[in-house]
C-alpha cells in the first residue's frame, strides 16, 4: 500500500473472499474487524479502503454486505459500489446509494439487458441516469471503471475496442466525467 500511495493511488479496492457457504456471525465480525484493521491502516498513509462485492456477500438479503457496513465506519471502510452486482444481488440501486451511498470511493459500472450482461456500457436495466444524478448531487467520487463481462446470452456486435470507446462516452455523458 506504501509503494501505491507513493505512485498516486488513492483508493485500494478489494473483496473479501467467499468461503463456499454463508459465513457465520463470528467470521462476520473477524472479517468486520480486518476490514476496520486495513482501512485504519490505509488512512494512516493517505489512501482509502474500498470493499468491492459479488453475489456471495448480497445472499440471504445482503446479509455480509450490509453487516459489514452497519459495524464499521464510513470513513474507515469505503465502498467501491459495484452497481450491477449490487442490482443483481436484489438491492435497488438507488436504495443502496440512500444507505451507503456516504462510503463511495469508486465505482464499477456495468449494464444489463433483460438480466443479461450486454456487451457496453448503455440504458438497460439499471437506471444509470438516476444513479448519476445521486452521485453529482452528493458530489461522491469519480473513479469509474467499465467492467465488460460476458455470459452466455451476450450478445457480442462489436469489438471490444469499440465497445470500451462507446462505454467511454456514457459515462461522459451520464455521469459528466
Amino acid at each position: 500500500a506504501k509503494v501505491a500511495h507513493e505512485a498516486g493511488f488513492q483508493v485500494l479496492s478489494c473483496n473479501a473472499d467467499p468461503i463456499g457457504r454463508e459465513k457465520t456471525d463470528e467470521e462476520l465480525k473477524t472479517q468486520t474487524a480486518a476490514l476496520a484493521d486495513l482501512g485504519t491502516g490505509l488512512n494512516a498513509i493517505g489512501m482509502k479502503l474500498g470493499i468491492h462485492h459479488h453475489l456471495p456477500e448480497m445472499a440471504n438479503k445482503a446479509r455480509e454486505f450490509s453487516y459489514v457496513f452497519d459495524n464499521t465506519k464510513p470513513e474507515v471502510v469505503g465502498w467501491c459500489y459495484d452497481v450491477h452486482w449490487v442490482w443483481k444481488g436484489g438491492i435497488e440501486p438507488m436504495e443502496a446509494l440512500k444507505k451507503y451511498g456516504n462510503r463511495v470511493v469508486t465505482w464499477h459500472l456495468r449494464q444489463s439487458r433483460d438480466k443479461v450482461w450486454w456487451e457496453d456500457l448503455d440504458t438497460g436495466d439499471i437506471d444509470y441516469a438516476a444513479v448519476a444524478g445521486y452521485a453529482k448531487e452528493h458530489n461522491l467520487p469519480r473513479r469509474f471503471t467499465v467492467e465488460l463481462a460476458l455470459e452466455a446470452g451476450t450478445k457480442i456486435t462489436r469489438s471490444a475496442v469499440e465497445n470500451h470507446r462507446r462505454c467511454r462516452e456514457f459515462v461522459r455523458k451520464v455521469f459528466g466525467a
